[in-house]
């Protein structure tokens, strides 16, 4: 599967909303953050831009290579960037954690595990920003993960959520294509 198109539609769009909300909710200085499925890097580059260290992920090495193009020396120097599927690398400690989009690209039955490996990465006050696919979505039997209204909130139930937002309704894809949206944005905090 070829993600350029997406990373065509999205290189140079805003940063999620997700990802402010968390960044306003920040009350230190920059920390680490990691930018878990970062593609064409708009979110990462957010980060970078308001001084963060960022580890910036993706199994694609499109993604990377389209990232790193629009970085100067300044950014540059504060980017560590890793080429491989997030679900299968050991998380390092971070204050922040964004995954706009990409945990339902994990496989079903890796996502408990890179859920807890999430919250153990994050130190005490730490910030998760991402979203998650209702199993109302059109995508939800593509064999991608899908949580029930219920089980996200079990698992935010160790979190501080400071935002959750569901989201259903007609729309359209990056790609422009038509969808059935069921969508949870969640921001939180590690307790």
């Amino acid at each position: 599967m070829s993600f350029s198109d997406y990373y065509h539609a999205t290189q140079g769009q805003p940063p999620r909303y997700t990802l402010l909300t968390a960044l306003e909710l920040w009350d230190g200085p920059p920390g680490y953050a990691l930018d878990l499925g970062c593609g064409a890097g708009r979110d990462t580059l957010e980060l970078l831009r308001r001084g963060w260290h960022v580890l910036a992920v993706d199994a694609e090495a499109e993604a990377l290579a389209r990232l790193e193009a629009q970085l100067d020396d300044q950014h540059r120097s504060r980017l560590q960037s890793l080429c491989c599927r997030f679900e299968a690398l050991p998380l390092p400690a971070a204050d922040l954690i964004n995954a706009s989009f990409a945990l339902p690209l994990c496989p079903p039955a890796a996502f408990p595990d890179l859920w807890h490996a999430i919250h153990r990465a994050l130190a005490e006050g730490g910030l998760f920003a991402g979203h998650l696919l209702g199993e109302r979505d059109d995508w939800a039997n593509n064999g991608i993960t899908i949580l029930r209204r219920q089980q996200l909130e079990h698992l935010l139930a160790d979190w501080e959520v400071m935002m959750l937002e569901e989201k259903e309704e007609d729309g359209v894809t990056a790609k422009g294509r038509n969808k059935h949206w069921h969508l949870f944005s969640v921001v939180a905090r590690s307790k």
